[in-house]
């Protein structure tokens, strides 16, 4: 049985680690998926990536339209055949007070493994595609404050700050 989890929350280092691929198709890995789609719900969002329930493994989990049928699973994921750039607004379930506006592709192709092992192979574009760019960036260590442009930086740099402040104030360092 896996361990209960939590969101972790920016500055925390773990959310800057490049995940590991897996390679165990396991009840622990069913369990996980289930505890995050759980607080990805409780939390109000469309989609948790293992990074921030301080999982260092590559697996997210998403539903872009809130219907339990549309729940999705993508282990070990590849994003490819990028097309056009279109802006919009993102937040973050680990920087809960940010939204920000950030260019992402438009249009792009995914490849990854259900939880049983086998192969998906999908296409999509705006809002699904724009997920699955957000939470592969968690694989990779990339959080929002990497993708904000200049302005956004200076806008929200007292909410960083303040984040950051916090962070210290629980014992923890970055």
């Amino acid at each position: 049985m896996a361990e209960p989890v939590s969101i972790i929350s920016y500055p925390d280092p773990r959310l800057k680690k490049v995940s590991a691929p897996i390679t165990a198709f396991d009840a622990d890995l069913r369990e996980l998926a289930q505890q995050m789609f759980a607080l990805m719900r409780l939390e109000k969002g469309v989609g948790l990536a293992a990074p921030q329930v301080a999982r260092n493994i590559r697996m997210f989990v998403m539903n872009a339209t809130g219907n339990p049928e549309d729940d999705r699973v993508y282990v070990n994921p590849e994003l490819s055949e990028a097309e056009g750039e279109e802006e919009g607004e993102e937040g973050c379930l680990s920087i809960p007070e940010l939204r920000v506006k950030i260019f992402r592709s438009r249009k792009l192709r995914i490849v990854a493994k259900d939880l049983e092992g086998k192969s998906i192979e999908e296409s999509a574009e705006g809002y699904v595609a724009r997920i699955w760019q957000h939470e592969t960036d968690h694989l990779n260590g990339i959080l929002l404050t990497d993708r904000m442009g200049p302005v956004a930086k200076i806008a929200n740099r007292s909410l960083l700050k303040d984040l950051e402040e916090r962070y210290k104030k629980q014992g923890k360092t970055t």
